[in-house]
């Protein structure tokens, strides 16, 4: 018993001895802290992202070169008028430049039916700009699709101003 707390006792020595040599050293000099944006740098450069604080593939990137994150539709409707073909082309070429990005293709709907019917039209509404999407060459396996029927309405209000903004399909690029 004895000879098994001396040995016991004697390895955890030489391990702290061990560890003892393996502690960090101070670096010499600290970086500068982080600058603001838009500050001038010992260089004399600007500091802060491209663009002005945007990041190429970015959610922020993808909104000012798109013209819309978002196609509407008419009552009861999944088809992609000119209007909206031509937004999701837009979303096509810089879903082409940037192939790392994934999105997810939310389908809405407006308040009237019921939850399952707008839920379904959501669905299919989401599906037709994924397809289309596709069909202009950006990988499907990129994109995802939910349905929010009419559960995360834009506007808010029981008439055809509402109901118009609510009939929609919307590209989000993660954050």
């Amino acid at each position: 018993m004895v000879k098994t707390s001396n040995l016991k006792l004697a390895a955890i020595a030489a391990g702290l001895a061990l560890t003892a040599g393996c502690a960090k050293k101070a670096p010499e000099q600290l970086p500068p802290p982080p600058m603001e944006s838009g500050t001038t740098a010992p260089t004399g450069e600007t500091t802060g992202t491209v663009g002005q604080g945007v990041v190429p593939g970015s959610r922020a990137d993808f909104m000012q070169k798109v013209s819309s994150d978002r196609v509407h539709f008419i009552t009861d409707s999944y088809s992609l008028d000119g209007e909206a073909r031509s937004i999701l082309d837009t979303q096509a070429t810089w879903l082409q430049a940037n192939p790392s990005v994934n999105v997810t293709i939310e389908g809405h709907a407006d308040e009237r039916g019921t939850r399952e019917y707008n839920l379904a039209l959501g669905d299919r509404r989401a599906n037709a700009a994924k397809n289309y999407l596709a069909a202009r060459g950006v990988a499907a396996s990129r994109m995802t699709t939910i349905s929010w029927g009419k559960e995360r309405p834009e506007a808010l209000g029981s008439d055809e101003s509402a109901w118009a903004q609510n009939r929609r399909a919307v590209t989000v690029v993660p954050q």
